[in-house]
């Protein structure tokens, strides 16, 4: 897996893991990487300085905070979407595929799927991606 910094035509920065830099360049030169604020597909790659393991530095966050930290962030992206995307529940694998083929007008949905229809979609080009979960519990064991 690859982490790849990007930013789409309005600077938006946000960050993909892909599976290869191959898989990068396949599904940007389909327009299937998206900016996650705007919806634009015309991203690129952001300088990006490699990761390197090494000694804990004084004033990084535990593993219980950056835990908290990404439970926190998941929230607000749920809570952005909830309040700017239209909720179509269980008819969301049709919107997306009639929006993806031009048989409805384009726009921000949120909704429910099967893992069959998630598949379909994504073989067929269509953008989607899961919505994080309203609550994450925090695994006790393996933090603390």
């Amino acid at each position: 897996m690859i982490r790849y910094a990007l930013a789409c035509e309005h600077d938006h920065p946000f960050e993909a893991w892909f599976a290869s830099s191959e898989d990068y360049d396949g599904q940007a030169g389909r327009g299937l990487v998206e900016c996650p604020f705007c919806g634009s597909r015309q991203v690129r790659k952001q300088i990006m300085a490699p990761a390197v393991a090494g000694t804990r530095k004084a004033g990084t966050a535990s593993p219980a905070e950056a835990h908290a930290a990404m439970i926190a962030a998941m929230g607000r992206v749920r809570a952005h979407v909830e309040q700017n995307f239209d909720y179509v529940g269980d008819r969301f694998a049709r919107e997306a595929r009639r929006m993806h083929e031009g048989e409805a007008e384009s726009r921000a949905i949120y909704g429910e799927a099967t893992r069959s229809e998630v598949k379909a979609l994504a073989e067929d080009g269509v953008p989607v991606a899961p919505l994080p979960p309203a609550a994450a519990p925090r695994p006790k064991e393996s933090l603390n």
